[in-house]
């Protein structure tokens, strides 16, 4: 079953790969290059915006998945003590809130590297 989900989710990234480009050309119309009109942006300057991209985006999703992971775990936890000790769950769900700053981070993170983007 869990081969199966990966095989799934790598054919349906090929996909989206290989068909975006095929689909942005269907349109018929010549688009020009960006880098050549007016020579304001050069191939090194796509390439780093692109780069730039895939960091940010790289960035939030790791600390967002991370941050729900922790939240996963600390609030069960955090539950899992309340039931026994009422007196813990205002203590405990500080901890959650601080699992919560992980993808606050991140999100702050990816914001400067986006900041980057020529």
């Amino acid at each position: 079953m869990q081969l199966r989900c990966w095989v799934a989710g790598v054919v349906l990234a090929s996909l989206v790969v290989l068909g975006a480009p095929a689909m942005a050309a269907e349109g018929g119309v010549e688009q020009a290059d960006p880098t050549v009109k007016d020579g304001s942006l050069s191939m090194a300057e796509v390439y780093l915006t692109i780069g730039l991209a895939g960091a940010a985006a790289f960035t939030i999703a790791v600390s967002v998945i991370g941050a729900g992971y922790a939240v996963g775990r600390i609030g069960s936890a955090a539950l899992g003590a309340a039931a026994e000790h009422p007196e813990l769950l205002t203590r405990s769900l500080l901890f959650v809130a601080l699992a919560e700053g992980l993808a606050v981070l991140g999100f702050a993170v990816a914001m400067l590297i986006v900041m980057r983007i020529p």
